[in-house]
């Protein structure tokens, strides 16, 4: 079995990270959106399921602050640094960021969080409003609002990564940051965007792109990323059901990040 093939179905069934040791794959999801039931609709998983070779593990709330710290190590994408507070920083770029870590999703390791950063460093985002959907740290909309972005917001349904996100956006002095606790839902309460960030994952992009469509100004950007190569051309249909243009996308190790611009004044509701 591959283990490409089998992270790209549990994605889409929520699991969030991925460790690859020897013969074994470790999927991680949050305990209210495991289902049994989901892993005996993978097909490739029948044998191993068969065989008790699929292991399920309850992990209890520990320090992570203490495990991240003795495991986290500083990134550097481009000309961006990204670094806990017991690092140093990097006087040769020309960013550095301060993340304090903990549970939240978003810390510049993984594929799809890097490949947003380099859109977002690629990016004019001076003056503009901007989305971070699904923010776990928050380290996208810091990198903008240090890239001298607007009024930006941090939206995530996850509690660790709400308080996350209010914590690093502190760390960094930057104060146009609002994190707000919800999921798209949240934004009929918001006025409009210029620039959309959403790293998730395959199925809730797809579920929520009506919304991104619907406060996206014409003409504006949007971001997405937390899917895999062979699920680009469904996220391009629903985009273009939505009046979203598709623009280029980069990929890192099958992992896709790809940019979009709304057209028109198509409204979706």
């Amino acid at each position: 079995m591959t283990p490409g093939i089998l992270t790209a179905f549990l994605a889409n069934y929520g699991y969030e990270s991925f460790e690859e040791n020897d013969d074994t794959l470790i999927a991680y999801i949050q305990e209210s959106l495991f289902r049994e039931d989901d892993l005996k609709e993978i097909k490739i998983l029948e044998p191993y399921m068969k065989d008790n070779k699929v292991e399920r593990e309850f992990i209890a709330d520990k320090n992570w602050n203490a495990v991240w710290e003795s495991n986290y190590s500083p990134v550097l994408i481009r000309n961006c640094f990204i670094r806990a507070p017991f690092h140093k920083p990097n006087p040769d770029a020309q960013y550095n960021i301060l993340l304090d870590v903990k549970m939240a999703f978003g810390t510049a390791h993984h594929e799809t969080t890097s490949l947003m950063i380099e859109f977002v460093l690629e990016d004019d985002l001076k003056g503009k409003r901007i989305l971070d959907m699904g923010s776990g740290t928050a380290v996208l909309a810091i990198l903008a609002s240090i890239r001298g972005a607007g009024k930006l917001y941090a939206i995530d349904n996850d509690e660790w990564a709400y308080n996350n996100a209010v914590e690093n956006a502190r760390l960094n002095k930057t104060d146009n940051i609002e994190a707000v606790l919800g999921d798209a839902s949240s934004l009929d309460r918001l006025e409009s965007f210029d620039v959309i960030f959403a790293n998730i994952n395959k199925n809730i992009l797809l579920r929520d792109i009506p919304y991104y469509s619907k406060v996206l100004l014409s003409g504006g950007h949007i971001y997405f990323s937390g899917f895999y190569t062979e699920d680009l051309d469904d996220i391009k249909a629903e985009c273009n059901n939505n009046s979203l243009e598709y623009v280029s996308y980069k990929t890192k190790n099958n992992w896709v990040a790809a940019e979009f611009v709304k057209s028109g004044n198509h409204n979706n509701f």
